[in-house]
């Protein structure tokens, strides 16, 4: 090797999706996935019904969707680091609430404080973040980063470990000093956008850029719309919409997934595999889809993820009488629709509506897309108060995966209107 030989230097970007990667890891697997492994050790020692459990962390969702279009205008003012830094340190403190919680009351409060930390350092944020340093390479560098999320269901087997070994208060506990051992110094990691240290999106120069004939340039056709432009488009909302749908049944599904497997005769270990491979199965997804969306059309990409999950949903359904094998197909379908329609969210968002006011644009469809959290939980635990059994609510939800895809793969450009410009004030 020669003497004067040093290591390549890695474009700062990655090491913002690196860090944005761990810090979803840890997020998503403590709070987000994490709920279905306390959801029965709650309702055992509180006597709530399911109903009242699972409305939880829907009015968590709802809380962070409301704060969402905040935050997105926050982190495109501000950058994503002091968001994070803050976020990490709120959630600790609602799970160190919810480990000491005595009532119904003090359950909810200790969710809405959580979700006030999780909106600061999680999906509107952190995909704020990554955007702001790639664009040709978006699908992929979003795909890495959300596959945290999907790394996070790591967690699931431990938390029910420790709720064996010790229970679910002190897990809580111990997942709360967490946040602050892990998520803090992650923070310090994240920058705002590129040229403000000397580069453009995916690691081009900027004294190179300058120099390089018009044609090689990637920003030169980028289009830039604006939040009052993207609200009065069509684009927009059949955007939002098809991912509401997503978020209402991924979240109930996540959040019930142990209960209803339990309810059919699987043991709570055999039930903990498949909420642990539900995440993990999605990875795939969240590369293969994110990478593939750089390189065709996304919203193909995009609708035959949403095939996927309806497809998914309905074999979940289905294991009621068809046994283990039909979890088998529901894993991979559903994992990976779920998961390539989550990495290709932000890139189809930075596509339509361009980078400069990403953030605020991106808050606002995080926030219209929590109203799916907000209904999806509750009523499958609705259903299964008053019927008994989960088995119809995947067959509804099967079916709202095909409108979804309906809705995302007529999605269209946004129109300049005449005589305005995209960026108007």
């Amino acid at each position: 090797m020669p003497r004067n030989w040093k290591p390549p230097r890695v474009f700062f970007g990655w090491w913002v999706v690196g860090a944005s990667l761990l810090t979803a890891l840890y997020v998503g697997g403590a709070v987000f996935y994490g709920f279905t492994t306390v959801f029965e050790p709650i309702a055992n020692e509180m006597g709530w019904s399911y109903t009242q459990i699972a409305l939880g962390p829907s009015l968590l969702g709802v809380e962070a969707g409301l704060l969402a279009p905040l935050l997105g205008i926050l982190v495109d003012r501000w950058g994503p680091r002091r968001l994070i830094f803050t976020g990490a340190v709120v959630t600790a403190g609602g799970l160190l609430l919810l480990s000491h919680i005595t009532s119904l009351a003090m359950f909810y409060g200790a969710l809405a404080l959580m979700a006030v930390g999780i909106s600061c350092c999680t999906m509107t944020v952190l995909m704020t973040a990554v955007s702001g340093w790639f664009r040709r390479k978006v699908g992929l560098a979003s795909g890495i980063a959300v596959s945290g999320f999907g790394l996070g269901g790591l967690l699931i087997p431990v938390m029910v470990k420790l709720i064996d070994v010790y229970d679910w208060r002190t897990t809580i506990t111990i997942l709360a000093v967490g946040m602050l051992v892990i998520v803090l110094p992650l923070s310090l990691v994240f920058r705002h956008k590129p040229e403000q240290y000397g580069y453009l999106p995916d690691g081009e120069a900027m004294d190179t850029a300058k120099t390089n004939d018009e044609s090689t340039l990637p920003q030169a056709a980028e289009v830039e719309v604006n939040a009052r432009a993207a609200l009065k488009s069509r684009t927009f909302w059949q955007l939002a919409l098809a991912y509401t749908f997503q978020v209402m049944f991924v979240s109930a599904t996540v959040t019930h997934v142990m209960p209803y497997l339990s309810s059919i005769g699987f043991s709570r270990s055999m039930a903990s595999v498949v909420a642990t491979a539900i995440p993990l199965t999605s990875i795939a997804g969240r590369f293969g889809l994110g990478w593939l969306g750089d390189r065709m059309n996304r919203r193909l990409a995009a609708a035959g993820a949403f095939a996927m999950m309806g497809i998914g949903s309905f074999f979940f359904g289905y294991a009621a009488s068809a046994g283990a094998w039909s979890l088998v197909f529901f894993l991979i379908l559903f994992g990976i629709g779920y998961g390539g329609g989550n990495s290709l969210r932000p890139s189809l968002g930075r596509e339509y509506f361009g980078r400069a006011r990403f953030g605020t644009i991106f808050g606002l469809i995080i926030g219209i897309n929590m109203l799916g959290g907000l209904t999806g939980p509750p009523l499958a635990g609705w259903v299964y108060d008053n019927w008994g059994n989960y088995q119809g609510i995947w067959f509804v939800f099967a079916g709202l995966a095909a409108v979804a895809l309906t809705l995302v793969l007529t999605i269209r450009p946004v129109s300049k209107p005449v005589g305005d410009s995209y960026m108007a004030a």
